[in-house]
């Protein structure tokens, strides 16, 4: 039986420097005004300077040196047990029947009924597609997507992917004068600062002596502590990485100020409404994130207003519409190696699981979360927001430092599986 991780419902205080721009009274404020929000708490809401400077003027290197361990050490998401005291946790072995996230591994038997099912079908069928489960640190690339003179991961991966290219399409590039790499179907990309746990990506080739362990070997050598390869296998032609995925999973580490006076939800709602030309609240409660995100479970929404730097194509319509199947805020202590922080640092977490998401999203999604929260909006506020036409009704992205991708599913969704659950 899980072990159930009940949040902590705490006071967020704020940093220690206060923003940089502090408005005594809502006509100062006005010139700032990114969206005529009309509710109750329109005037002690965030505007987009304020709300950037308050994100990053946390203490982010230890959330970094955080996620950073977790990749050297090739733990994965199991590496989060820890920090929510799971008593179990769903993570990728060699050893199950059932390989990563639900992709069944092709036997000796299974590879021989799929060579003779596909020497029928001809063509790309008769290739050999494997998996490759990646962990990788954000702050140590430029993002996944190969991009040029950048350091990314798609870049290094297919780079050292090359050597195991066939002859047929190795003739192809150098008659090009490109590169001999490989070709890396991703389940997402990631930004750049942005870690991944579990990232899950695709290789496929024509090589009959391809082995998984060559693949897992040649890309823990590219980058050592940087980038790990948790797990290779030979799946079937059908998979896609992306495609094939029914939902995935972040988790946000948001650093909190212990020092700092705070302001609890009960206080902060009763404040607005009798002096509403007070300055911008420097604080905001765990409990009030929880209660805003929660309302967006269960639900099949367009999130494009939470989005940043779509295309056209892709702002109306079933391209932007995500269902979350988990949204969950908590808080808990993350503990390093450095004696100067044996207390550890009082952190907030966003757990947010869902079939898909758009650029950008979870970011803001954070950040604005944390804006209202602090306003002391209602909980349908997110909701509410969902309905707004501009893009600067949300609050600019918060840190990708803060950021992870967990894993990716390719079963069906799980709720045992969260590290925030009642």
């Amino acid at each position: 039986m899980l072990a159930k991780f009940r949040p902590l419902m705490a006071a967020a205080p704020a940093t220690k420097a206060a923003p940089a721009v502090a408005f005594s009274t809502a006509a100062e404020r006005d010139g700032y005004a990114q969206y005529n929000h009309t509710d109750a708490c329109q005037h002690l809401r965030w505007t987009a300077r304020e709300s950037y400077e308050y994100m990053y003027a946390r203490p982010w290197s230890r959330v970094v040196d955080f996620y950073a361990e977790l990749v050297r050490t090739g733990a994965g998401a199991a590496g989060l047990a820890e920090l929510f005291r799971k008593d179990e946790i769903f993570l990728p072995q060699k050893d199950h029947t059932r390989d990563t996230n639900g992709e069944e591994p092709l036997t000796s038997s299974g590879k021989q009924m799929s060579v003779k099912s596909s020497k029928a079908r001809g063509g790309r069928w008769e290739r050999a597609n494997f998996k490759i489960v990646l962990s990788y640190h954000g702050g140590s690339f430029d993002g996944w997507q190969k991009q040029p003179d950048l350091n990314t991961v798609q870049g290094l991966v297919e780079k050292h992917l090359g050597q195991f290219v066939d002859e047929r399409k190795a003739k192809q590039l150098q008659e090009r004068s490109l590169p001999i790499e490989g070709c890396a179907t991703v389940a997402g990309r990631t930004d750049k600062g942005v870690t991944a746990l579990q990232q899950v990506c695709s290789f496929y080739t024509w090589r009959k002596d391809v082995q998984p362990g060559d693949i897992k070997d040649t890309i823990n050598e590219a980058a050592p502590d940087k980038i790990k390869s948790l797990v290779v296998s030979e799946v079937s032609r059908e998979f896609h990485p992306n495609f094939s995925a029914k939902w995935r999973r972040y988790l946000y580490i948001f650093p909190l100020d212990g020092d700092a006076t705070s302001i609890s939800e009960d206080e902060q709602s009763s404040t607005i409404l009798e002096n509403p030309e007070l300055k911008a609240p420097q604080s905001f409660d765990v409990a009030k994130v929880d209660k805003i995100i929660r309302q967006l479970e269960g639900k099949m929404l367009s999130y494009k207003i939470f989005a940043r730097d779509t295309q056209a194509s892709r702002s109306d319509g079933p391209a932007t519409e995500c269902f979350m199947y988990h949204s969950r805020a908590a808080v808990t202590k993350l503990y390093s190696a450095d004696e100067n922080c044996k207390e550890g640092t009082t952190v907030m977490c966003v757990e947010l699981v869902a079939n898909r998401f758009l650029r950008k999203m979870v970011r803001v999604l954070v950040a604005t979360t944390i804006r209202e929260a602090a306003a002391g909006a209602d909980e349908d506020a997110l909701l509410n927001l969902m309905d707004a036409t501009c893009r600067r009704a949300t609050a600019p992205p918060a840190p990708a430092e803060g950021l992870c991708l967990v894993d990716v599913g390719y079963e069906d969704f799980d709720e045992q599986r969260c590290f925030i659950v009642d």
